[in-house]
């Protein structure tokens, strides 16, 4: 029995060890030493051992503690398989009422100048992520169309508030869905070049899409205004009510000591209900004939046709519908940040897009949100790691290494969960039992 039980450790030792000396081979020249141009423009290099050396023990620790997991008895397994399934029936609405409480319970615990960061940071930028990555799945999640260039339709939203909103004089209200309503009409219009494209093909068009549109922004300064960006343009209310101290403003209608947080919680809940009802609408949809056919499509093209479908129309539907929340977002994004540019819309945001979608699990709404949560969470976490300057030295920026830590997750989840965070998925249809043969 003891040789039994020191052989999955000992296998783990043994795997562990190679993994360290796979990292280490792979580390040294980028990570050991650094390449800083002195005053005659020469390279000079600074050793970062203390960094290597961590490189090869989070290599050795991740590799030992993955074989101790892979040999896990299969009664744990299903145990465990099984404590999931149970507690799937509650974690629904515990976790909503923990994205509800979250705003308020940061503000009694730091105060409002505090938990500004917190709230913007941690609150209002992830779940804009989750809108666009359910906005996402269903174009790439549940239609199987592999769209590179979806910040494109983010930045028509964003931009559409910018432009509409002094032009017009309308209220966010009113311009909400009309920013949706433009990057769905540019979703059908990008749907129509690529309707016999699928692949790599599709993949490259909706690509030159998003960059085109980028390179648009940058250089129509008469509209654009370039690089410069766009600002001035009206910001949140409360219904009506300017965020604003004085007289006037929210604060002193309600009769509370005035708070720039207030308008960061307030669009908290916005996005938050917005996002709860992009993700009712998503699932309403998929247990519809059209997000059958959108599975349909997904999974064999050719027999989708073959069963009579247009496969046009689910294609341009897809498209439409997942531009519509990107330009939802895109509307939000505006008001959250009060400046719109192109460095705002690059392909790094829709890699990171793609990237919460193909983690969370194709067609799982409960997957993307997690990996929305922990690709941008974690991201937004190395910036407070500043006590690593002490360890690594002061020129040691931990944010640089944040698609760094992407692409690893992404190479893990293709070689161990496939399928995602969270691959399971109830079907959208079911058969019920045989009736009963009559007498």
């Amino acid at each position: 029995m003891l040789s039994a039980a020191a052989s999955p450790f000992s296998r783990a030792l043994k795997e562990s060890a190679l993994a360290t000396l796979i990292v280490a081979g792979l580390a040294f020249p980028i990570i050991a030493f650094r390449a800083d141009p002195d005053f005659n423009n020469l390279l000079e290099l600074s050793a970062r051992w203390p960094l290597f050396l961590a490189f090869c023990a989070l290599g050795f620790g991740l590799r030992f503690l993955l074989s101790l997991w892979e040999s896990r008895p299969k009664a744990a397994l299903a145990l465990a398989q099984a404590t999931t399934g149970k507690q799937r029936k509650w974690l629904a609405p515990a976790a909503l009422a923990a994205l509800v409480a979250y705003p308020l319970l940061i503000l009694a615990l730091l105060g409002p100048q505090a938990a500004l960061k917190w709230v913007d940071t941690f609150g209002v930028q992830i779940l804009l992520y989750v809108l666009l990555g359910w906005g996402l799945n269903i174009t790439v999640g549940l239609a199987g169309l592999l769209d590179l260039g979806y910040v494109a339709f983010y930045a028509v939203g964003a931009y559409g508030y910018a432009l509409l909103a002094p032009l017009t004089g309308l209220s966010f209200w009113a311009l909400l869905p009309v920013c949706g309503l433009l990057a769905a009409f540019w979703g059908f219009c990008i749907g129509f070049p690529v309707l016999r494209l699928r692949g790599d093909y599709l993949a490259i068009v909706t690509l030159a899409f998003g960059e085109m549109l980028r390179i648009v922004a940058v250089n129509w300064d008469a509209v654009t205004k370039g690089e410069a960006g766009l600002y001035g343009f009206p910001g949140l209310t409360f219904f009506g009510l300017p965020f604003i101290p004085g007289p006037r403003g929210f604060a002193a209608h309600f009769g509370v000591a005035f708070a720039g947080v207030h308008k960061l919680i307030f669009l908290y809940y916005l996005v938050l209900a917005i996002a709860l009802l992009a993700n009712f609408v998503s699932i309403r949809l998929r247990r519809l004939p059209l997000g059958r056919a959108w599975e349909a499509l997904r999974e064999d093209e050719i027999a989708c046709r073959a069963l009579g479908l247009d496969t046009a129309k689910i294609k341009l539907t897809a498209f439409a519908l997942g531009a519509f929340f990107a330009g939802v977002a895109g509307c939000l994004f505006a008001l959250r940040q009060g400046f719109v540019s192109p460095s705002s819309f690059t392909f790094t945001e829709s890699a990171t897009i793609l990237a919460i979608v193909v983690l969370g699990g194709g067609g799982s709404q409960f997957g993307v949100a997690m990996a929305a949560a922990l690709i941008v969470g974690s991201s937004e976490l190395l910036r407070e790691l500043t006590f690593l300057k002490a360890i690594f030295g002061e020129n040691f920026d931990p944010t640089q290494y944040r698609m760094l830590l992407v692409g690893i997750a992404m190479v893990a989840m293709m070689n161990f969960r496939p399928r995602g965070l969270v691959s399971m998925r109830q079907p959208t249809i079911t058969l019920g039992p045989e009736p009963e043969a009559r007498s």
